[in-house]
């Protein structure tokens, strides 16, 4: 997710956000809702423009990423079998679910550039909170598979052409070490891409061990060494996907995005002139790279202006990565809860 200090408001952004006012009595925006009197909704098409970034950097490197990857499956399926190696094996099917893995993701960042329906209203941004929920899902599941065989293969030993895994393993080592360095750029800023880096940088990670461990099998003739390696590799790869699932989890569940300073916002929102209560303060993601918030502004003197709600939502996008802000102005005159603030808890 983006950080809070990282501006994210373009030009095009501002000059998008439409903010309703007490005059609007329930007239139509842009995308066909009501903007009800005391309501002021920051659009700004900011999901669209804030999630085309990815597609435009990445298409090309989700495409070339996806061909490699599928050429090494075939390399190391053809000689994990040649070579009697598990390792190699282990490392082709751990590849092939990531090309599964980048097709998703390069699937979810096309749909979050498409436009808001009828139905989905606020476009198809969280299909890539579910691509990198997948993604994580994969990885273990990869996981597991080579620890299966890993296990049968110290049960069940057989000799391994150490220079054939050595060979096609350091080829692994660099078509993933590339794949990775594609995907570098935008996977500290969004999840799905992150999803994407870490299957390339793990799928390195485990060329790499089986390259060694065909190496030293070559010189020693210790075939115990391919199926310990994998799991060690294993091990690796779960810590590594640890932070992957649980943030996917998180967004999935609605919860606060990763680096968003919920208590500066209710603070920020707190000062404004006239301004002397903050109460249903809620921010989700509604993308791997977009934020959105809704928050009651209790302002006994009444609405402020235009003006003065366009200056906190440029705010909110540019120093709180709030791309898409819902503020509703309360006179105080009654409690304006949000129902789920009452909702009965369980006992």
């Amino acid at each position: 997710m983006k950080k809070p200090e990282t501006p994210n408001g373009t030009a095009a952004d501002q000059e998008d956000a439409h903010v309703s006012t007490p005059l609007d009595h329930g007239n139509h925006d842009s995308h066909g809702n009501h903007g009800p009197a005391g309501h002021s909704h920051s659009h700004g098409h900011a999901g669209h423009h804030h999630a085309h970034a990815p597609v435009a950097g990445h298409g090309r490197a989700f495409a070339l990423a996806v061909v490699l990857n599928i050429a090494i499956v075939v390399a190391q399926t053809v000689y994990g079998v040649l070579a009697h190696s598990t390792a190699l094996l282990a490392d082709a099917g751990h590849n092939l679910s990531d090309v599964l893995g980048l097709l998703l993701a390069w699937g979810a960042a096309w749909l979050a550039t498409r436009r808001p329906s009828a139905r989905y209203t606020f476009g198809y941004g969280s299909s890539s909170i579910l691509a990198s929920l997948v993604n994580a899902g994969l990885l273990l599941f990869a996981c597991g598979v080579i620890v299966a065989e890993a296990i049968g293969r110290l049960i069940n030993p057989a000799p391994v052409a150490g220079l054939a895994v050595f060979v096609v393993a350091m080829g692994g080592v660099v078509i993933n070490g590339i794949s990775a360095w594609l995907f570098m750029r935008g996977q500290q800023d969004d999840l799905n891409i992150r999803g994407a880096f870490l299957h390339m940088a793990a799928d390195a990670g485990i060329s790499a061990a089986v390259a060694v461990s065909g190496l030293v099998i070559l010189y020693t003739n210790w075939t115990w060494l391919d199926p310990v390696m994998s799991l060690l590799v294993v091990a690796v790869v779960v810590a590594g996907t640890w932070s992957l699932l649980r943030d996917s989890v998180r967004l999935a569940l609605d919860a606060v995005p990763p680096g968003v300073d919920l208590q500066g916002i209710r603070d920020y929102l707190a000062g404004q002139p006239g301004v002397v209560d903050v109460h249903d303060l809620h921010v989700w993601a509604l993308s791997t790279t977009g934020n959105a918030l809704s928050a009651h502004l209790v302002m006994p003197a009444g609405h402020p202006g235009d003006e003065s709600l366009d200056g906190i939502v440029l705010t909110l996008r540019e120093r709180f990565s709030m791309h898409h802000a819902t503020l509703q102005v309360d006179l105080g005159t009654t409690q304006h809860r949000c129902a789920m603030d009452h909702a009965p808890h369980a006992h």
